[in-house]
C-alpha cells in the first residue's frame, strides 16, 4: 500500500522526509520505505504522526477524507 498523505502531510508542513524520520528516531531510508509502501509504518510511528499533523489515523491510512481527530 503506498501512502500518498504520509508525503502529502508531510509536504503540507514543508518538511524533508530526514526532519519527519528524527522526529520518529528513525532513519530516513526507513521513512522512505514508509511513504513508499516498501515497509509497513509501526503503530507507534503512525500515532507519533497523526498527533505531530493532528489528523485522525484514519485520514493518514485513507480510510476516511475526514481530517477531524475524534475525541
Amino acid at each position: 500500500m503506498y501512502f500518498q498523505r504520509l508525503r502529502d502531510l508531510r509536504e503540507d508542513m514543508d518538511m524533508n522526509q530526514t526532519q519527519v524520520a528524527q522526529l520518529l528516531h528513525t532513519s530516513q531510508t526507513v521513512y522512505s520505505r514508509y511513504e513508499r509502501g516498501f515497509q509497513t509504518i509501526p503503530v507507534e510511528h503512525l500515532l507519533i504522526l497523526a498527533d505531530f499533523y493532528n489528523v485522525s489515523t484514519d485520514y493518514m491510512l485513507g480510510r476516511t477524507n475526514n481530517k477531524a481527530v475524534n475525541k
